[in-house]
């Protein structure tokens, strides 16, 4: 844990430093290509003034990009989380030493040509791959190499957004799938540095300057009711659209290196008419935050920011989709405030309050970390006050997404479809919470130390119901003390080494034993199986270490888990009577 712990807080360090790099990188090429001057300040490519060579601007980079991903690494394609996942479900958690370098470069100049995509995906992957390339470098296991990745992919969070907490639920709900202390705490130590650099280098206060919102608690819950529901079908609705688009780029006759153009050839037409979509677009989403757009404007916004996100990222370029997703998100739920007020003119809600809500909500949905982005939209405003319908309707939009999409997210249907399904629920391992007492065999398949091998096999051959079962027998001597354990196997080769059967049952079997007590957990046990390669274990009382209790095979650590799932699926009657036609 020292070790890990010392790691985390150089990843941190690392990881608010390259956050700090990426940012002045995108307001360079930003610069470089739309104003044309020499400047790493973070400006809005929404305020050029190119003309018609908007339009041409972001294949330059489509191009760039398209070369980088197939001459460098394909990892660079896409927005940075499901790379991050596939590392660590699928690769031990080894993420390859080109990707830390050019992963930021491309998305760098991806965003600095007009992407409308946002830096945190690229510098969580980026991160991640520092958290990585750290655990390979020491001597590691593949957990810590995990939890290293993590507090990379968490620190790169933090450092973008100045958001610490959610940067640790993220890596826990999109990349560990774990609540451990031995995860946990390297993750706030790397979080916390790395925001500690965001604030020595970008300033300390929140992502976005909002003004004082009016949540409309209680007033408005009602109208948050419906916002969750389409807030729910706008997140499913997205990843599909998403998905869509990218399937119609697999069906071009071009070879993968002009997609990105492509798309971004999408992008610069839609951009021409709509320049609030080029770029991060930080600037659009304090407007809209701020109420200060009118209804008509965040119309278009929300329409043309999500077309042009679909089509960038569904080419295959480098890019992150949470601020953009942020954008036409919180575009629409501003827009739903504005219209309920205009058919219930006494409602007085707030078009600000309702586009963070729906800006933490819709993400939360789709990408299936509700918990994460619900901390998430809090933390960018730091106004509490949101905290309530922000739960209220992420959770409503999260079991639209549930129901829906009941097996991927935004995140995960790119592995699942290259056969890489993924499991985001976690949850207390039943063996964890089982004691060997109740899951153990009570009635000891026991034979004498003086049995002939012989005698034993004649038994088994009459079906002798005390051994016949067995695929292993405990030893005891004459007071009734465990002294071996002889399997069917340790029988065979001792009727092949001398078939009169003469031999004794424990010079036959092994009085080398491995053994469990009553008292001890489940997955205690199953370790001890799996690390000695045995397929049971005599169960030996700790106050008297010769008598065996017990017997724990396989089938008894499988009863562990169908007691699991009869806890999950199992009904109970209750108090109440049933009201189901025919029973009573």
């Amino acid at each position: 844990m020292l070790l890990i712990s010392l790691l985390s807080a150089a990843i941190g360090l690392v990881a608010g430093i390259v956050a700090f790099v990426l940012y002045k990188l995108i307001g360079l090429f930003t610069n470089l290509f739309f104003f044309h001057r020499w400047s790493a300040n973070f400006v809005s490519a929404q305020h050029n003034h190119l003309g018609w060579m908007v339009i041409v601007t972001p294949v330059i980079g489509g191009l760039i990009v398209g070369v980088m991903a197939k001459y460098g690494t394909s990892k660079i394609k896409g927005h940075g989380i499901p790379e991050a996942m596939e590392a660590v479900l699928f690769n031990r958690s080894r993420i390859a030493p080109r990707v830390a370098i050019l992963k930021p470069i491309s998305a760098a100049i991806a965003i600095g040509t007009g992407g409308p995509f946002g830096a945190e995906g690229p510098i969580i992957q980026t991160g991640g791959a520092i958290g990585s390339l750290v655990g390979q470098a020491f001597h590691t296991t593949a957990v810590e190499r995990k939890v290293l990745l993590a507090c990379g992919a968490a620190a790169g969070m933090s450092a973008t957004f100045n958001t610490p907490i959610a940067g640790v639920i993220l890596a826990i709900e999109l990349l560990l799938f774990e609540f451990k202390s031995r995860s946990f705490i390297p993750l706030v130590i790397a979080s916390t540095l790395a925001t500690a650099v965001h604030m020595q280098l970008l300033g300390v206060g929140p992502m976005f300057q909002v003004n004082p919102m009016d949540f409309s608690i209680p007033r408005g819950l009602p109208f948050y009711l419906v916002l969750g529901l389409i807030c729910g079908l706008a997140a499913v609705g997205f990843s599909k659209v998403l998905y869509w688009v990218e399937d119609q780029f697999e069906k071009l006759p071009f070879d993968q290196v002009w997609w990105p153009a492509i798309g971004a050839l999408g992008l610069g037409i839609i951009g021409f008419f709509v320049p609030r979509v080029l770029g991060v677009g930080y600037d659009t989403i304090g407007d809209i935050l701020n109420g200060s757009l009118a209804w008509k404007l965040l119309l278009v916004v929300m329409l043309a920011k999500a077309a042009a996100l679909a089509v960038s990222l569904g080419s295959g370029t480098s890019g992150g989709l949470l601020a953009p997703c942020f954008m036409w998100s919180a575009a629409m739920g501003g827009i739903f405030a504005m219209v309920a007020n205009h058919f219930v003119p006494g409602a007085h809600l707030s078009p600000a309050a309702f586009a963070l809500v729906a800006m933490g909500a819709v993400f939360g949905a789709a990408s299936r970390a509700t918990f994460t982005f619900i901390i998430f939209a809090f933390e960018i405003t730091r106004d509490y006050n949101s905290v309530l319908p922000l739960m209220l309707v992420s959770v409503i939009a999260d079991g639209i997404a549930m129901l829906l999409m009941p097996k991927s997210s935004i995140m995960t249907q790119k592995l699942a479809r290259r056969g890489l399904h993924v499991h985001q629920d976690y949850e207390a391992d039943v063996l964890t919470q089982t004691k060997v007492t109740d899951t153990m065999d009570r009635e000891l398949p026991t034979v004498t130390a003086g049995t002939k091998v012989g005698e034993l096999a004649e038994r088994i051959a009459r079906h002798d119901p005390a051994v016949a079962r067995h695929e292993a027998l405990l030893i005891v001597d004459d007071s009734g003390k465990l002294c071996g354990i002889i399997t069917r196997g340790d029988l065979l080769r001792a009727l092949d080494s001398d078939p009169s059967g003469a031999m004794g049952v424990l010079e036959a079997g092994t009085s080398n034993l491995i053994v469990t007590h009553p008292d001890e957990l489940v997955s205690e046990a199953a370790a001890k199986m799996l690390r000695y390669d045995v397929g049971r274990l005599p169960v030996v009382d700790r106050a008297d270490h010769g008598k065996a209790v017990g017997y724990l095979s396989r089938s008894g650590v499988m009863a562990a888990r169908l007691r699991g799932f009869n806890d999950e699926h199992v009904r109970e009657p209750g108090w109440l009577p049933r009201t189901r036609p025919g029973r009573s």
